[in-house]
């Protein structure tokens, strides 16, 4: 019996203004070109780092199936729109999350190269996770000009995510997403817990009771809110001109950034 591998692969931005993801996400922290091209609705392209998970931008194109995009658009502004995780046996990912009473939606299964599903980010912890099956070799389209030159490298280390129940959020993504728990609450420690996937992506979910006094923020009535997403250089740290152009552009987008060096 083959052994089902599950990643966290890829954080998508949903935005509309692509050419300032490249300018954050490749010109200065280092992403390089995977792949990208057009699905209905909407246009994506993955950029990957020296480690950890890929950068996914996604934008909406003209026509009707670009409603879903467009609504989250107008409704939340440019930021993470889903969590990508690419696992070998969809089937079986299904069952485990059946099992934790989630049901998900939009489940097309029929395309042998591309099997997916989603969860509603009322089952997710306040963001939508995409569960695919990928058979065969992806898009290999040439990338798109408005790239650029690419910066120094950098990896991708750590996806912070803000939950309002630590506990049900850590079995979602240890039983039925399969991360591995490598740090987790202990007596007299702040409620955060730490999974990691075998392509070293790491996922710290933080109890949403703390949000506002680590990041001056309030849930808002949502189950979970977006955290910070963790860089860092090994060999030279970011200028101040890069921190700040940083902050400028991770604004426009619509993300929280930590940069270490």
């Amino acid at each position: 019996m083959p052994v089902t591998i599950t990643v966290l692969d890829h954080v998508s931005i949903g935005t509309g203004a692509v050419g300032d993801g490249w300018k954050l996400f490749g010109g200065l922290l280092g992403g390089t070109w995977v792949y990208g091209g057009n699905s209905p609705g909407f246009w994506w392209g993955q950029l990957r780092f020296r480690a950890g998970p890929k950068i996914e931008l996604i934008t909406p194109t003209p026509g009707p199936d670009s409603a879903f995009l467009e609504r989250f658009l107008a409704t939340r502004g440019p930021g993470p729109h889903h969590l990508n995780f690419i696992v070998s046996d969809i089937t079986r990912t299904l069952r485990r999350v059946a099992a934790l009473g989630i049901e998900p939606v939009q489940v097309r299964l029929d395309d042998p190269a591309w099997k997916e599903a989603f969860l509603r980010p009322a089952d997710a912890f306040g963001i939508v996770i995409q569960v695919a099956e990928q058979s065969g070799p992806p898009p290999r389209l040439p990338a798109p000009a408005e790239l650029g030159p690419v910066g120094q490298p950098s990896a991708f280390t750590l996806v912070e995510h803000y939950v309002d129940d630590l506990a049900a959020a850590t079995r979602l993504f240890e039983s039925a997403l399969e991360g591995e728990v490598v740090c987790q609450p202990g007596p007299g420690a702040r409620s955060v817990a730490e999974l990691s996937w075998p392509n070293g992506a790491r996922l710290r979910l933080v109890a949403a009771s703390g949000l506002a006094a680590a990041s001056g923020q309030a849930a808002q009535g949502s189950r979970g809110a977006a955290g910070a997403l963790h860089f860092s250089r090994d060999d030279e740290p970011f200028s101040p001109a890069e921190l700040g152009r940083a902050a400028d552009l991770s604004r426009l987008l619509g993300v929280s950034l930590a940069l270490h060096s």
